[in-house]
């Protein structure tokens, strides 16, 4: 498989695991941060802003990883790739949304 498939397959593993902050705030009807806010990251967003980036994370997330080169979970490199990824972007997110969050 090419690197570039795996970037590929690494950033939509990353974006799906950035939505499930925005989607669950978004939904339950909490303001949190986005990159539209004042200052981005930092500042909140409204819910409704939070669930549509969460949705188009999802959809970009979703095309990036199913739909360039051949994605197959299973117990092979680009599973594990994916899995690595995904719970660095958790611990990132995590250390991030906790210190923005408690700043006040």
């Amino acid at each position: 498989m090419l690197i570039l498939t795996y970037l590929a397959h690494a950033l939509g593993c990353a974006l799906l695991v950035n939505a499930i902050p925005h989607c669950v705030n978004g939904l339950s009807g909490q303001a949190f941060q986005s990159p539209f806010a004042s200052p981005p990251g930092v500042g909140e967003s409204s819910p409704v802003v939070n669930v549509l980036w969460g949705a188009s994370n999802v959809l970009v997330g979703t095309v990036l990883l199913c739909k360039i080169g051949d994605f197959t979970a299973g117990v092979n490199l680009d599973t594990a790739l994916c899995a690595i990824v995904a719970l660095a972007t958790a611990v990132v997110l995590a250390n991030h949304f906790s210190k923005v969050r408690h700043q006040a």
